[in-house]
C-alpha cells in the first residue's frame, strides 16, 4: 500500500484514517445535519479536539468495562509503573537530525546515555534489570506519517543494538504495529530489518475501505469473518458496554464489531517483554504518545471506544497482564515533533527536536510530555484548551497503581 493513504489531518477538520469509520443511520444523518453547516467531521471528533460537538448535552455515564477483572489478577516485579516510577529521562543532542535525517551514531549514543540515566546502571546492567536472554521483545513503534513523524528508524536501530548486546537474538526481537501495511509504508520490512520479524496484528484493505472496490474477497471471508480473526486470542480482551457498527467498513478496519476489544496473540502468546517507541505529537487537545500508542494498538474494534471512553481506555488496556506485566520500557521519539494537526502527520506542524524520553512509567512520561507539548503549542501561537480531561486519565491510572503523575513526586532528568 502506498503512503499516500495516510494524509496530513488537522484534527478539527479531518479524520485520520487509522481513526474513521461509517458511524451507520444515526450517526450518518447526524453528519449529514451538520455538513451543511461547514462543520463537517468537526462533530465526529470534538472529543479529541477539546471542542464542545454542536447542540451538546451533558455527556452519557461511561459505559461498563471489565477493568475489574485486570484488578484481580496478580501483578509482578515487573508490572507498571516498572523500575523507575515517575522517573523520565530527557536526552537532548543538537547533532542528533543534520539536515532533518537522523545521524544513526548520535542516536544511538543519546539512546545509551538515556538508559544509562534512567537505570543508574551501564548499558550491559541496564539490560539486566529488564531483560534476559530468553525474552522475545516486541518493539512496539508508530508507523503513522512514514518519513515524517512515524517512529524513526535509526531509534529502532539502537535498541535493537543494545538488545543484542544484551544476548537476545534477532529472530527474537518482534517490531510490531496494529496495521501490517502501515509498518511496509513506514520502512519497516524484513529488508531494512534482516533477522527480525515485521507484524501487523491485522490487515485492512485500504481499496475498500475507500469505496475505490465492492471486492471485499481480500479481507472477508466467505463465513463472513475477517481474515484477521485467527490473530487474535478471543481468550483475553478488553470489554466495554458499547457495541461497534455493524457496516463492512468499520468490519474491514476493526476484526469484530461487538463489545469485545480482543488482544493480539502476538502478545498474549509468544511476546515476554514489550518496549513501546510511540512519537511526540497531539491529538487535539490531548497528546498521542505512550499511552495511546499501546492502548489502542494491542486491541482490535477500537473505534467504537473513541467516544465514550477515549483516553481512558490508554489506562484500562494497560491495566492488563499482558501489557502491564510485559510493557518494560517506554521511548518517546521527538527527534521530529509535532505540536498541532495531530494524532496524523501534519508538516505544517513539524519541526526537528533532537530529543528522546525514556521511562518504565508511560503515564509519568505522558504527563511531562503532555506538559512540554502544551507549552510548545503555547509558544507557537495555538489556541490550548486546558481542561482537566486531557488529563484526568493518567490521574486515574495513578490511581489504580500503574503510574506516577503527581508532579511533586515525578523525577525529570535531563541527562
Amino acid at each position: 500500500m502506498s503512503a499516500r493513504a495516510y494524509r496530513s489531518m488537522p484534527s478539527d477538520n479531518t479524520v485520520e484514517r487509522r481513526d474513521f469509520l461509517k458511524r451507520g443511520a444515526a450517526a450518518a444523518a447526524a453528519v449529514a445535519a451538520v455538513a451543511s453547516s461547514g462543520l463537517g467531521n468537526r462533530f465526529l471528533f470534538a472529543h479529541e479536539s477539546g471542542q464542545a460537538a454542536p447542540a451538546a448535552k451533558t455527556p452519557p455515564p461511561k459505559p461498563k468495562t471489565n477493568i475489574e477483572d485486570a484488578l484481580k489478577i496478580p501483578r509482578t516485579k515487573t508490572s507498571l509503573p516498572g523500575l523507575c516510577p515517575g522517573r523520565i529521562v530527557e536526552v537532548h543532542d543538537p547533532a542528533a537530525m543534520p539536515d532533518g535525517n537522523p545521524d544513526p551514531a548520535v542516536v544511538r549514543a543519546m539512546f545509551e546515555k538515556g538508559i544509562a540515566a534512567l537505570t543508574g546502571k551501564n548499558s550491559k546492567d541496564s539490560f539486566a534489570l529488564l531483560f534476559t536472554k530468553d525474552d522475545v521483545v516486541g518493539l512496539k513503534v508508530n508507523p503513522v506519517g512514514p518519513g515524517l513523524i512515524s517512529t524513526r528508524l535509526e531509534l529502532v536501530d539502537a535498541v535493537a543494538a543494545w538488545l543484542e548486546a544484551g544476548g537476545i537474538p534477532r529472530k527474537n526481537i518482534v517490531i510490531w504495529d496494529r496495521f501490517d501495511y502501515m509498518l511496509t509504508d513506514a520502512g519497516f520490512t524484513a529488508e531494512r530489518f534482516p533477522g527480525m520479524s515485521i507484524e501487523g496484528l491485522q490487515t485492512m484493505d485500504e481499496a475498500a475501505q475507500e469505496g475505490k472496490t465492492t471486492d471485499n474477497s481480500k479481507w472477508l471471508k466467505p463465513d463472513g469473518t475477517h481474515v484477521s480473526v485467527p490473530n487474535f486470542d478471543l481468550d483475553k480482551y478488553y470489554w466495554a458496554d458499547v457495541d461497534g457498527p455493524k457496516d463492512l467498513e468499520y468490519l474491514n478496519q476493526h476484526v469484530f464489531n461487538g463489545k469485545h476489544s480482543y488482544f493480539g496473540k502476538l502478545l498474549t502468546q509468544r511476546l515476554t517483554k514489550i518496549i513501546n517507541l510511540p512519537v511526540f505529537k497531539n491529538s487535539g487537545n490531548a497528546i498521542s504518545m505512550a499511552t495511546k500508542n499501546i492502548g489502542y494498538g494491542a486491541v482490535c474494534n477500537t473505534n467504537r471506544l473513541h467516544a465514550p471512553l477515549f483516553l481512558d481506555v490508554c489506562v484500562e488496556v494497560l491495566a492488563f497482564p499482558d501489557v502491564r506485566d510485559k510493557m518494560v520500557l517506554n521511548i518517546t521519539d521527538g527527534l521530529r515533533s509535532q505540536y498541532d494537526g495531530g494524532p496524523g502527520p501534519n508538516a505544517k506542524f513539524a519541526y526537528v527536536d533532537n530529543r528522546i524520553y525514556l521511562a518504565t512509567d508511560p503515564f509519568a512520561l505522558d504527563m511531562l510530555c503532555y506538559n512540554l507539548l502544551t507549552e510548545k503549542r503555547k509558544a507557537m501561537g495555538v489556541s490550548v484548551n486546558e481542561n482537566p480531561r486531557f488529563t484526568e486519565y493518567l490521574r486515574y491510572a495513578e490511581k489504580l497503581g500503574l503510574g506516577v503523575v503527581d508532579q511533586e513526586k515525578m523525577i525529570h532528568v535531563r541527562a
